[in-house]
């Protein structure tokens, strides 16, 4: 055996295994080379809590299991890591073997060694199989089944992956698997990132010649790729089998699998329903490579099979679930009323009114199009993707899914093409409706689910592969419907992804309610009101509370093109008293003010309410603002897509909060105060250690930083197949820990400092950066600021980096590499800092700091510190 990198050599085993598979001859005995690190257990004296049976696909083998080897020690779980027949370091039988035998092979080599329960099977790739073949035919022992990257079902009408079918190609086949090592090679460079060279020579070291890679080439060969295979029948049975399994299941995924796409991991849910799935969004093929698998697994193996059995406590049976009317009450109510001829929803055009309904006209609508997808088969369960602009047209097909029971899947445009097509394929929906653009995306990048066509299209429906549209369902006869499970997912809302790749968030219908309570009981938002929907989120909340609403002549997810005349022409149109708009929205209604004509002041004078969620509003802003809506109560609650809204404060409140912080009250300052917990809602902190790990018991105690913690009926219910993530968001029940660190003054109102992954470790403490990014921007010249830190953890330099105001006549540029700043500057932000006892390693100046596209106010200060980094590593640094 070559020496292999992460690998204690103790764990390499053989054993000779007689066969009882139809490969082999009777009393054929097999040499079997596997990784087992139970003798360490026993040496340790450890109790082993069980057993990872753990199989390869192709063309790896157990080296692939290095790493639950290792921490099953320390974790007490016995692994055994077989290298199938033809593979790894076992025996080269010179037979063909198939799926039949290799699961044969299997139980032979398990009662070989007597492997007894509780036993977990793990697999990847065609491991996969192979171990659910094993799970469905051993049942009595199995505990557990554990998945990563495979497939158990090849739908006989649809192709299988591009490289496997160039692979089975007659003149590549044989050549490409065992001639060369071009398949073994191929499979390696799958790695994200690229794999180590001593690691890719282990992965190589059995496979050094052409008898070596026999076994590669039949395994290629025996893929049922159609009805007509050998293995089709026996891949089929496992496959239906296994719907029967009752045992725990994990399912591990790498999404940029060019092989084991999304699809097979959307088929294994469905035989599988139970099972727990996390997706590794950046991970790919040998994810084992690319992210901790090994982590999430054993965290997985502890929450599933605690080590120590858990005492049975008596306790109060679970509170009643709270009263619930569904989002459509108020819909239902109105188009029934005596208001069923006003005006419901509408829509802006640049010469006013482009489309409108009444609530009556609204609901027959709704109606219909419910009707519509329920005879194209979609109903309760199936996932819907909206890709429409917020309008008319949205708003009834949001509707229309909710009242079938469908689940809505919004990923917003501003995620840009690489991060929306993500968010589509990791949702796998069943249904996507949109507009061309978006048909044309589907088309282009693979989108799954069936296309649905909202608007006229220039393109043939053929090429785009769409089989209805939204003018075909409206004119279904409606159809009566049963009310769906209040606790039924209802729908998937993707994050911005300005803190990372964006997040499928899960929301009930019990929860979507939820959501609809609070703005309504925190804002005075309810039937009779009229609402200028300018802000993305908020766009479809006026139908569920009764009030009218019109989305105004912009583009909705990019928040910057409302203009402060579009504003006023939608507030007349239906004579509007709130308005929901995003931070970079109000900063384009000062800027364009002047557009505004004596009528449009008029309407923007009556209205009562402003809303401005996504971002902090400086006060500096909302009092510009307040000239513009001088009768309006400007508000900006802060949330996040996990729980819309959770504190709430007004632009008294940022005075009087300022006001403190500049007094005396304990705990005023550093941060941005988002004021009290709305309505229905619990926020508490969870206080940070030396090293900035928030470990604290939730408190409400002033002055004390911690991670926030939210608990209201309006929190997601789970995130979407992030198993792991939602793991560590609720790991304090009943809390939800948001990510954000902040902590309350002495009046109980929350200021937020930051997220837990900007935090700034020095030596010896531990600085949050929104205090002083604030300080900084009162510097004359100063528009932002972004304060981080460069080095590793613990021992963190405090890094300045601002972006002066632009040139007059000159648009912000983004993208450029951060330059050491002027004498002057530099000992202004310095002083500054002093005066907070920070001291700054440095500062630089940057024509544009990186900035979220939903919100245009979000600084991405990972990539800041990313770039300042560079700058003091000597990379393109130069003083101006």
């Amino acid at each position: 055996m070559v020496a292999l990198p992460g690998v204690d050599p103790a764990w390499s085993t053989y054993s000779d295994v007689p066969s009882t598979s139809a490969a082999d001859n009777p009393g054929t005995v097999n040499s079997w080379h596997y990784l087992d690190n139970g003798p360490q257990l026993s040496e340790a004296g450890t109790a082993v809590r069980g057993t990872l049976l753990c199989v390869h696909g192709n063309p790896t083998w157990s080296y692939l299991w290095r790493t639950l080897l290792a921490r099953g020690v320390s974790e007490g779980w016995r692994v055994v890591a077989v290298d199938q027949l033809d593979m790894g370091f076992s025996r080269r039988t010179r037979t063909f073997r198939r799926l039949a035998d290799r699961v044969t092979d299997l139980e032979d080599f398990t009662a070989a060694l007597s492997l007894k329960g509780p036993l977990v099977t793990v697999g990847h790739d065609w491991g996969g199989v192979v171990s659910l073949g094993y799970a469905h035919r051993n049942r009595s022992n199995l505990a557990g089944v554990i998945l990563t990257n495979t497939a158990i079902h090849q739908e006989p009408t649809q192709p299988i992956p591009s490289l496997l079918r160039l692979a089975l190609l007659p003149g590549v086949h044989r050549l490409g698997t065992q001639t060369t090592s071009a398949f073994l090679d191929v499979t390696h460079a799958l790695a994200r990132p690229k794999l180590p060279r001593d690691v890719h020579a282990a992965f190589r070291a059995p496979y050094r010649t052409r008898a070596d890679r026999a076994g590669i080439a039949n395994f290629v060969s025996d893929i049922p790729a159609e009805p007509s295979h050998p293995s089709y029948a026996t891949l089929t049975d496992i496959a239906e089998g296994i719907r029967t399994l009752d045992v725990p299941s994990l399912m591990v995924w790498g999404p940029r699998d060019p092989i084991f796409t999304d699809t097979y991991l959307e088929d294994l849910t469905r035989r599988l329903p139970s099972a727990d799935v996390h997706r590794f969004e950046d991970a790919g093929h040998l994810l084992q490579e690319d992210a901790d698998v090994a982590g999430t697994i054993f965290s997985w193996l502890d929450e599933r099979f605690p080590a120590t059995s858990r005492e049975a406590t008596a306790s109060a049976p679970p509170p009643a679930a709270p009263s619930h009317t569904f989002l459509w009450h108020q819909l239902q109510e109105r188009s029934a009323g005596a208001e069923q001829d006003s005006l419901a929803v509408a829509e802006m055009g640049r010469n006013g009114i482009r489309r409108s309904l009444s609530w009556r006209e609204l609901a027959d609508d709704v109606d219909a199009v419910a009707a519509g997808l329920a005879r194209l088969g979609v109903g309760a369960g199936s996932r819907v993707s909206l890709m429409v602009p917020p309008g008319v047209d949205l708003t009834v097909l949001i509707y229309a899914c909710l009242r079938i029971g469908a689940v809505i899947v919004v990923a917003d445009a501003g995620l840009g093409t690489k991060g929306l097509s993500r968010a589509v394929k990791g949702s796998v929906p069943d249904v996507v409706i949109g507009i061309e653009r978006a048909l044309l995306a589907a088309r282009l990048f693979g989108w799954p689910g069936r296309r649905i066509s909202v608007g006229t299209l220039s393109a043939g429906k053929r090429a785009l592969r769409v089989e209805s549209s939204l003018e075909t369902l409206r004119t279904t006869p409606p159809e009566s419907f049963g009310n769906p499970d209040p606790d039924a997912d209802a729908a998937i809302l993707f994050t911005s992804g300005s803190t990372g790749p964006a997040k499928g968030v899960v929301y009930t219908h019990r929860q979507l309610s939820g959501m609809r309570d609070t703005v309504g009981g925190t804002f005075g938002l309810g039937p009779g009101g009229a609402l200028v929907a300018g802000f993305a989120p908020f766009a479809l909340l006026g139908p569920a509370l009764g009030a009218a609403s019109v989305t105004p002549d912009m583009e909705v997810t990019a928040p910057r093109t409302l203009t402060a005349r579009a504003l006023a022409d939608a507030a007349r149109a239906i004579d509007a008293t709130s308005v929901f708009a995003a931070p970079a929205a109000l900063r384009n209604l000062v800027a364009t003010k002047g557009g505004l004509t004596p009528s449009g002041a008029e309407a923007l004078g009556r209205v009562t309410t402003v809303l401005s969620a996504g971002a902090p509003v400086p006060a500096l802003l909302l009092e510009q603002v307040q000239e513009l809506l001088p009768a309006a109560s400007l508000h900006t609650p802060y949330g996040m897509t996990e729980a819309l809204p959770v504190s709430n404060i007004d632009l008294e409140g940022i005075r009087a909060a300022e006001a403190d912080a500049a007094g005396t009250m304990p705990g005023a300052g550093n941060g941005v105060c988002v004021g009290h917990a709305v309505q229905g809602a619990r926020l508490a902190v969870s206080a940070l250690s030396d090293d900035g790990v928030p470990n604290g018991t939730p408190t409400t105690e002033p002055g004390i930083t911690g991670e926030i913690l939210v608990d209201a009926p309006h929190v997601k219910s789970r995130y979407h197949r992030l198993w792991r993530t939602e793991g560590i968001s609720s790991r304090t029940a009943p809390w939800h820990r948001t990510g954000d660190v902040g902590h309350f003054d002495g009046a109980g109102r929350l200021w937020v400092e930051g997220r837990l992954g900007h935090i700034i470790t020095t030596p010896g403490a531990v600085l949050t950066p929104v205090g002083l990014e604030q300080a900084l921007e009162k510097l004359e010249g100063v528009r932002l600021a972004a304060v981080v830190g460069v080095g590793p953890t613990g021992t963190q330099a405090i890094v300045a980096v601002v972006e002066p105001d632009p040139a007059p006549g000159r648009n912000r540029r983004r993208g450029r590499k951060p330059v050491l700043a002027d004498s002057v500057l530099t000992e202004r932000a310095r002083n500054m800092a002093r005066t907070a006892g920070i001291e700054l390693a440095a500062v630089l100046t940057v024509p544009g700091l990186p900035v979220d596209i939903r919100h245009n106010a979000k600084i991405d200060r990972s990539e800041v510190a990313k770039r300042a980094g560079a700058v003091l590593a000597g990379s393109g640094s130069r003083i101006p």
